[in-house]
């Protein structure tokens, strides 16, 4: 049985073995488009999650929440919590038909006593195209709030609000197989064979075959090894970084004029403003450690200038203060260098979550209705509900598959904002950290029980169908229910019919469905005879204009930079993914074999402190402080960094980081916090 890996941005195709309604086996579907014939080992070994014992197959509702709510109940409800059952020493469980309709009359009282803007909607990316179109329907139409965001704001918001103010889509503009065309890949920010491994073994193969790579990260990481350059930045860095290349190749006249002349517009400006700019190359020679970088950045100009070149990052570049004008510098060395528009060339954001493209894509976004359009009123982003959580102005949230108040910055404050809250409802599979302190909670189909469809960070669209049978509710179930107890309007009898409703809104999939996704997985835009798109921006950008734009941020010095320049020894924490876990690891720590393989997060501390250091330590910044942890000694991280995952809540890692974000999508920076070790 065919469907989708429930994991990374990759979206790998995969075929089940099943006994016994059991997942026995998962394997690679042989000529799987995104898969390329592979699977990594969480797509392979992590499918145990879907059948665990830990499994959340009922619904719940607290005990302090029918306490608090039960005397201003309707009296048909007050009559029916009577058949509500103990669960454990916080829950009751109870039916989906009573749980929902206590779900909806509170939210109708929460509307009505605070106003229609106390409500918000967070979440979407882990479940299937279908249900995240029909929560933020849900939360826009039926309860008449503007407040809907998804886990994009903690990671990829900043590659589409980047591309978008400089090409108009903020997307991928080509194919994982792209990269076997290309003649440069020039990596940034992304931790390759841990966090994407399938596109990894895409880099290793192009490496075999001649095509030149550059890898750049504030670390040594495994994808270095195939790097013919490899850059170690300090952090918080790459704007300057990026913006030297571009001078470097203005100045050299590394440039495609007529590109420029014939596709692009404010080219002139953005020259003008890059020569005036005192923050250059010639920076990161005052930069002890890192003056070779001056000259790797000459070598880099001219790779970039001489070969047809496919830029990709991850988080690395966009988890920052400046991620959004990161992102729009690395579309402009494209732009300088022609590299759009023809096949091995373009930009590839390496997203996160399996359908975080596809959430952002039908509108899981405050400033975005589904197809990118203008909603009728832009909602709260969800950094700024935490701060309207305090001030008793947001009174219910809904949570649909994203642990809030692990994945998070700022989680003191989170914490307290919380409590201010007379509804959290949750939808999962598990009871992660916000499950549990949760009023109401429905368990869920996982992707391996139900029909949808997934959109990877090719822009492709995939069928994932049942694996394995289970008899609780999908996501849009549980939104139909209690949306027909408010408004009564929804009345979808399948996935399916979603779907084709979902088309009419979104353009780009309009010739998609099921029929024809079962037959291929298909890139959007898809037109109405099918045919798919797996090259963007071939003869016009997707600008209102058709033109690119040429886009300057000027980098601003700051925190390991200042401290570098100053010769002030200062710690800084950065953190990224394990190849073993996913995320929060609510669903890999349900895998045992991956489990064994990292069953706790551990701080990487260069050799040279290992006399002043301990093998157990707490880090402490200015928001918070982990728990204790333990200390690997290794060369591959430069003296006063620390790197760590930031799998396991109970480590505390993103308490050590505040709210400070992109300056445009408010994205935590969550690559770089300054640390005490204790």
């Amino acid at each position: 049985m065919q469907s989708v890996c429930g994991y990374c941005g990759v979206g790998c195709e995969i075929e089940a073995v099943v006994q016994n309604n059991k997942i026995k086996k998962i394997l690679p579907v042989k000529n799987g488009l995104s898969s390329n014939g592979s699977l990594c080992v969480k797509g392979s070994l992590g499918f145990d999650f879907a059948q665990s014992e830990n499994r959340l197959r009922t619904n719940l509702i607290s005990y302090k929440f029918i306490e608090k709510n039960a005397p201003n109940m309707p009296f048909e409800l007050q009559v029916r919590i009577a058949t509500l059952k103990e669960y454990d020493d916080k829950f009751y469980e109870g039916s989906l038909e009573l749980i929902t309709k206590i779900a909806a009359w509170k939210l109708k009282e929460i509307s009505e006593n605070y106003g229609r803007k106390s409500i918000m909607g967070i979440g979407g990316a882990r479940t299937s195209l279908e249900n995240a179109w029909l929560f933020q329907k849900f939360i826009r139409e039926s309860l008449n709030s503007p407040n809907i965001d998804n886990c994009a704001r903690v990671c990829h918001s900043p590659s589409l609000s980047g591309l978008m103010m400089s090409i108009g889509e903020g997307a991928s503009s080509v194919s994982f197989d792209h990269i076997f065309d290309s003649e440069l890949l020039f990596v940034i920010g992304s931790n390759t064979t841990e966090a994407h491994p399938i596109v990894a073994n895409r880099i290793k193969k192009a490496k075999k075959k001649g095509i030149k790579i550059v890898v750049v990260d504030v670390r040594e990481t495994n994808i270095m090894k195939l790097a013919d350059i490899k850059v170690i930045l300090p952090f918080e860095s790459n704007l300057l970084f990026l913006n030297s290349i571009a001078k470097e190749m203005i100045e050299n006249d590394f440039v495609d004029s007529e590109f420029i002349s014939t596709r692009c517009k404010e080219y002139e400006e953005y020259k003008t403003a890059i020569f005036k700019t005192p923050n250059d190359k010639k920076l990161f020679q005052e930069l002890k450690g890192y003056e070779n970088v001056s000259s790797q950045i000459e070598d880099i100009a001219k790779l970039i200038f001489h070969n047809k070149t496919l830029f990709l990052w991850g988080l690395g570049i966009t988890e920052h203060l400046d991620g959004t004008n990161s992102v729009n510098a690395i579309s402009n060395l494209g732009l300088i260098s022609g590299n759009f528009g023809k096949i091995g060339t373009g930009v590839l954001p390496l997203r996160g979550q399996n359908n975080v493209q596809g959430c952002c894509d039908v509108g899981c976004l405050p400033y975005y209705a589904p197809d990118y359009q203008k909603p009728k009123e832009i909602g709260l982003m969800t950094p700024d509900s935490v701060d309207e959580m305090i001030n008793g102005n947001i009174k219910a949230v809904l949570n649909m598959g994203e642990d809030l108040t692990h994945i998070h910055s700022d989680l003191n404050k989170f914490h307290k904002a919380i409590k201010n809250l007379e509804l959290i409802m949750v939808q999962e599979l598990f009871l992660s950290d916000i499950a549990m302190k949760a009023d109401i909670v429905f368990g869920v189909k996982s992707s391996y029980e139900k029909y949808g469809v997934y959109v990877n960070a090719e822009r492709r669209l995939h069928l994932s169908t049942p694996i394995i049978k289970n008899d609780l509710p999908d996501d849009w179930e549980v939104i139909q229910k209690i949306e027909n107890e408010i408004s009564n309007n929804f009345h979808y009898e399948s996935s399916e019919e979603i779907f084709e409703k979902l088309c009419q809104e979104v353009k780009r999939y309009e010739g998609a469905n099921y029929e024809r996704l079962k037959d291929k997985p298909l890139q959007w835009p898809i037109d109405l005879n099918g045919v798919d798109s797996p090259l963007l921006h071939k003869d016009n950008f997707s600008t209102p204009d058709g033109y690119a734009h040429f886009n300057f941020r000027e980098y601003s010095r700051r925190g390991m930079v200042k401290s570098i320049l100053n010769n002030n020894k200062k710690w800084y924490l950065t953190t990224g993914r394990s190849l073993y876990h996913y995320n929060n690891s609510a669903q890999t720590s349900q895998t045992l074999m991956l489990l064994k393989k990292q069953s706790e997060d551990i701080l990487l501390i260069n050799e040279i402190h290992k006399d002043d250091i301990k093998d157990k330590i707490i880090l402490k910044s200015a928001y918070g402080e982990s728990e204790k942890l333990n200390v690997k000694f290794t060369n591959r991280v430069k003296p006063y960094t620390i790197y760590t995952t930031f799998h396991f809540a109970k480590s505390k890692i993103n308490y050590l980081f505040g709210a400070e974000g992109d300056e445009q999508v408010k994205t935590t920076r969550f690559k770089s916090v300054e640390v005490e070790v204790i």
